[in-house]
């Protein structure tokens, strides 16, 4: 009689595992033959020794005692384990211990293991299988040789409004519609056939619970045959595709739009082409109304009002121009009708049914009977606007088709009207200048700041009004290796594209720069250098660009490192930076000015100060202090009480500032960075130097097990330690002198390892017949991020790994 059903790939199977009993005091008291197999040692050399000494490396047995005190606790325990084998090499072992309690008898441990490798892979394949009916967002269907349905997984019964119960034993025609299910049922039977898997073939899926709703399915499929080649059934994989499905019509009809709209610098046939986009695929009549100075190529006011121009008519319904005013006369909305809304609000309206009389003032009051007896039934209208300027309308009516507008056909129609706003401003002549290089600075800006451990921080960057043009103001925040960041705020001197161009310039060199880990006096001379040769190639481009000028820039360049608390600061021409302690007290940092960048050949100094946990930083251009109403020492002061204000966090402090020292429309750019520092706490920082010798590796992973070990990062040991070793053995092979090796535990465990050389470790290739060079390969497949910095002693190769 058959007790339990063992499958053969089980590891952990009694044919396939390795068996061990230990006493209470971890006597090895019993030996399986696999066992021997799997360790070499007969059953005479380990049967009566302790564990620890008979099957484990000493190196490692700190490791396998903390395995067994989660044993003492759980009563069992499941992980890989360190073990010797008869030869001398070191294995690894998925092991499963559980605990054996008899009556009249001391406890005993009884362990069953297997080659590590097999053990991980049945996990993982076991999980998958799992997850597969359990979590997995794609539907799974499995299907019997004559389709019935042998098993559904939770996407697929979410799909179907059922459960899985319910769907076991049925087949597809009990709940899709009878043409949906003669689709699926013939694809089935020809992979069942063929043995072709279906690939990512979609097609409509209509539930029988609700015939009217067409979803759209995304379906995979292939036969499942046993050991032997007989046919069992097959599978399915299914995907609502429904919105995707929908997307991809919008889509299509977007990129004709693209491709319709605009192909003149007219303001009448843009205007056309739009209605013409519209009209049959999405309504059945359209108008385009623009307001009157727009019409002439003029520039609208600023608040939407004023008479509007029919200057478009699109309709397939025969009579419909009896309900519309005609094309090319001049309509009065007033503020209180949809359409005076619709400008003033600079807001679109659906109005997906009209019920009621007062709906068809969507139309003009003398022309509503023509409207209903047309069947007008749905309506929406958007505005055109661009640049913040409202040009007009589009009113979009249907009476023929049956669905009212929705809101996918709202946001759809937003982008046509989006589209034809911006190429009806382009049609009136507007200057595109400001726009390109608004855009041109915004995207080299950049954008979420990250989380840090060494700072919280906060910006705000305001640009210039239309008439100066957007400059070149930038900021960063840069993190750096050690939990360490750099701060950046500079600004080129300037105007206009060629400005923003070059502080993204600009910011890139300091991004690499920064990577490379230099003291802020070298990062600006690496820019002073930069800016010099930039000046040099615009001067001899003068001829094709006359008025593109830029003459050079200013620069304040601090790393903060939250273990020592020392920031480094250098400063090119920038307005030094504003420091508040904890306790409230305010003052500019006395920081050497430095030359503007791209002077050239000038030196730059570093000034290092200690800030305290809590102290805030605020770095700044000059467009911040630099105002008509007050001199530049009132504004530094005005800056000082703002924020030095405790209550607030860095985000109202930085937007504070702003309000307070900035006009409606700056006329320069200004970028403002706060930061408030923080301290990684003692505990959360371990150092020690390592001797010269071959021992620094071993002693190196020790440290770094009980480090982890009090850091409950026991999940990390197994990585750190591959990390360690390498970093450390490299250090002693050819460094030569004192290693320093140092974890930080932040939100990412950092690992470094310091020595005298500055001798840069090369990632390379491996070829199979080459004994090392794989241990570099081997830190960069195991960390989240890894490098090397410079100091003036030495190197430091650090690696980052996130925490479980």
């Amino acid at each position: 009689m058959t007790l339990f059903h063992e499958s053969p790939e089980d590891p952990f199977s009694v044919g396939n595992s390795a068996s061990v009993v230990l006493d209470h005091r971890g006597t090895v008291v019993g030996w399986g033959d696999r066992a021997e197999v799997l360790l070499g040692h007969p059953a005479g050399d380990v049967i009566g020794r302790p564990g620890l000494e008979a099957l484990v490396d000493p190196g490692d047995r700190d490791a396998v005692l903390a395995a067994a005190a989660a044993c003492l606790q759980d009563s069992g325990w499941f992980g890989i384990l360190p073990v010797v084998h008869r030869d001398g090499h070191r294995l690894l072992v998925g092991v499963r211990a559980r605990r054996i309690v008899r009556a009249g008898a001391a406890p005993e441990w009884f362990l069953v293991g297997a080659p590590a490798g097999e053990v991980i892979q049945w996990e993982t394949d076991r999980s998958v299988l799992d997850g597969l009916f359990r979590t997995a967002p794609v539907g799974l269907a499995v299907h019997a040789p004559d389709l019935s349905i042998l098993r559904i997984n939770r996407a697929v019964a979410r799909i179907g409004g059922i459960t899985a119960e319910q769907a076991r034993g049925h087949r597809t025609g009990d709940f899709l519609v009878a043409a949906d299910t003669e689709t699926v049922e013939r694809r089935l039977r020809e992979v069942l056939e063929t043995g072709r898997p279906m690939i990512f073939t979609e097609q409509p899926c209509r539930l029988l619970a609700d015939p009217s709703q067409v979803r759209y399915v995304s379906v995979s499929a292939f036969r499942m045959e046993d050991s032997a080649g007989d046919i069992l059934g097959v599978t399915q994989l299914v995907e609502d595709v429904t919105e995707r499905h929908r997307a991809r019509l919008r889509l299509a009809l977007l990129n004709d739009a693209g491709a319709r709209i605009g192909t003149t610098l007219d303001v009448t046939t843009t205007a056309r082409e739009l209605a013409e986009v519209l009209v049959p695929e999405l309504a059945d009549a359209v108008t385009v109304d623009l307001l009157e100075p727009v019409s002439r190529g003029e520039e609208p006011s600023q608040d939407g009002f004023g008479p509007v121009r029919r200057t478009a008519v699109r309709s397939d319904t025969p009579g419909a121009e009896e309900a519309l005013n005609p094309l090319g006369g001049l309509i009065r909305f007033g503020p209180e009708t949809p359409q005076g809304r619709c400008l003033a609000e600079k807001s679109p309206i659906l109005v997906p049914e009209l019920r009621t009389p007062e709906d068809l003032a969507f139309v003009a009051q003398e022309r509503a009977p023509h409207a209903r007896a047309l069947g007008a039934h749905s309506v929406m209208m958007l505005p055109l606007a661009a640049r913040g300027l409202v040009l007009g309308l589009v009113s979009l009516w249907r009476s023929r088709r049956p669905d009212p507008f929705e809101e996918d056909d709202l946001t759809l129609v937003g982008e046509f009207a989006a589209r034809a706003a911006v190429c009806i401003d382009n049609a009136r002549r507007y200057t595109r200048q400001h726009q390109a290089a608004l855009a041109l600075q915004r995207r080299l800006l950049p954008g979420d700041l990250p989380e840090l451990p060494a700072a919280e921080v906060a910006h705000q960057y305001i640009p210039a009004g239309a008439v100066e043009g957007v400059g070149g103001d930038w900021f960063d925040v840069i993190p750096l290796s050690g939990a360490r960041v750099a701060l950046v705020v500079g600004d080129v001197i300037g105007h206009g594209i060629d400005a923003a161009a070059t502080m993204g310039r600009l910011r890139t060199a300091v991004h690499t720069l920064a990577e490379l880990d230099l003291d802020p006096d070298e990062v600006l001379s690496h820019l002073d250098d930069l800016v010099y040769r930039l000046a040099a190639e615009q001067e001899s481009n003068d001829r094709d660009f006359p008025l593109d000028q830029v003459t050079g820039a200013s620069c304040l360049y601090a790393v903060y490192d939250p273990v020592s608390r020392v920031c480094s600061l250098a400063r090119a021409g920038h307005p030094p930076p504003v420091v508040v302690a904890p306790g409230g007290q305010a003052s500019i940092l006395d920081l050497p000015g430095g030359p503007p960048l791209g002077l050239g050949g000038l030196p730059f100094e570093a000034t290092e100060i200690e800030l305290p946990a809590g102290s805030l930083l605020a770095l700044f251009t000059n467009g911040l202090i630099h105002s008509h109403d007050l001199d530049i020492d009132a504004a530094l002061d005005r800056l000082s009480q703002e924020l030095a204000r405790p209550d607030r966090s860095v985000e109202e402090t930085a937007k504070a500032v702003v309000d307070a020292l900035l006009p409606a429309e700056p006329g320069d750019d200004v970028a403002l960075l706060v930061a408030r520092t923080r301290v990684l706490p003692e505990h959360c920082v371990a150092t020690w130097t390592l001797p010269s010798d071959a021992r620094a590796a071993g002693q190196a992973r020790t440290l770094m097990a009980e480090q982890l070990s009090a850091w409950e990062l026991d999940e990390l040991a197994f990585t750190t330690e591959l990390i360690v070793s390498e970093l450390v053995t490299n250090a002693y092979r050819y460094a030569g002198g004192p290693v320093t090796l140092r974890l930080i535990r932040g939100p990412r465990l950092i690992c470094e390892v310091s020595d005298t050389s500055n001798t840069a470790p090369h990632l390379r290739r491996a070829r199979t017949t080459d004994e090392g060079g794989r241990g570099l390969f081997l830190v960069a497949q195991l960390t989240e991020r890894w490098g090397t910095r410079y100091g003036r002693e030495g190197k430091t190769v650090w690696t980052e790994q996130l925490l479980p």
